[in-house]
């Protein structure tokens, strides 16, 4: 079985062809940096511009590096929620057309599902699995029951990880993309126990219960901190030092959340799989002192940690081929009258949280 995915969900427009053997026969991303950088961050109206110019050619160049035609093609899957309305019709309305023209089964996909499957893509992992999603605009800990089926333990109350370190960025004067560039950074900081005794930021939700999330406090807190630097153009050792310190509060934060996770799944999962594990996806995943400390956790706690290879963390079209076909061989495929979904949770019964927490 052959799959085209499509992603258009915000500022990268992908097409990828996956087979039922998990092979990812091509996997095209097109990014739009350029477009959005003089604008410090991703500009709806010009994302949708963008997919639109160029999804038919990526489309083109995904049968191309495959080395097929449309009559090896089994399914089309499309990205159709949550993200940005104006790209999400984009694709969305693509994937139907071929999927009308061809007489294809269609099979509309949540974004954030195509992260959480990755790994079944990847590493072939069974279900249930603990499942720590981090990304520009959702921090959520969830259980991966089965194909569709999430129980959520923790969302954030207000900002999103990546929301985190995207904004801290811009306030340390770090161009688009945010998180990469102060990752980045953070690496040139050559005294890390004096970077965090200068810059002493708060781990909001440390050591309570519940496996919630809260960044907004710390991004204040990096604010304050940029604002008590001396006058005039920032020094860049300074930006280093806040950098790391700021990476290693959000690091902090995750690791305590999903040990508190950890335990919940194991009193109520383990009996359920042999070889429990925690899956980190989404965007800010390919950030190494994320992973290096989950690792240190997993560890720590008798568990796998898997974490996608740095390709497929960020937004891209194989994860979504990968979700429509796990839907497609269960018989699941939706109609053509499918509507795009700017907010679409993975755990939609889940209790409402204040704040942030109210779209996860």
């Amino acid at each position: 079985m052959n799959i085209l995915g499509l992603e258009t969900s915000c500022d990268e427009t992908a097409a990828a062809i996956v087979t039922d053997k998990r092979e990812i026969r091509s996997n095209v991303v097109l990014s739009q940096l350029q477009e959005h950088e003089i604008y410090g961050g991703v500009v709806p109206e010009i994302a949708a511009r963008a997919h639109l110019d160029h999804l038919d050619s990526i489309i083109r160049a995904a049968l191309h590096d495959a080395n097929m035609d449309w009559d090896e093609i089994d399914g089309i899957a499309a990205t159709c929620g949550p993200g940005l309305i104006g790209g999400l019709m984009i694709g969305m309305m693509s994937a139907k057309a071929i999927a009308a023209a061809r007489k294809l089964p269609f099979i509309a996909v949540n974004h954030l599902e195509g992260h959480a499957l990755t790994a079944r893509l990847t590493d072939n992992i069974e279900f249930p699995y603990l499942l720590l999603l981090v990304s520009g605009g959702h921090t959520q800990i969830l259980v991966a029951e089965d194909v569709g089926i999430y129980k959520r333990l923790g969302t954030t109350l207000d900002d999103a990880a990546g929301e985190c370190f995207d904004k801290s960025a811009k306030l340390m004067g770090l161009p688009h993309p945010g998180g990469p560039n102060l990752e980045k950074i953070a690496r040139e900081c050559t005294d890390h126990e004096a970077a965090l005794n200068r810059f002493p930021l708060p781990r909001p939700m440390k050591g309570r219960k519940g496996c919630d999330f809260s960044f907004s406090g710390l991004k204040t807190a990096v604010r304050t901190h940029v604002q008590s630097l001396p006058e005039g153009p920032l020094n860049r050792q300074d930006i280093a030092a806040l950098a790391y310190a700021c990476e290693t509060a959000i690091a902090d934060i995750l690791a305590n959340r999903s040990q508190n996770a950890i335990r919940e799944f194991k009193q109520s999962y383990h009996a359920g799989t042999t070889s429990p594990a925690l899956v980190v996806c989404g965007g800010v995943s390919a950030n190494k002192a994320i992973r290096n400390r989950l690792e240190e956790l997993t560890t720590k706690e008798n568990m796998h940690l898997i974490a996608p290879p740095l390709n497929l963390c960020g937004d891209n079209a194989a994860m979504i081929a990968w979700a429509g076909l796990e839907h497609l061989r269960l018989g699941h495929t939706s109609p053509l009258d499918f509507k795009a979904r700017p907010r679409w949770p993975l755990a939609p019964t889940a209790e409402t949280r204040p704040g942030a927490g109210v779209k996860a």
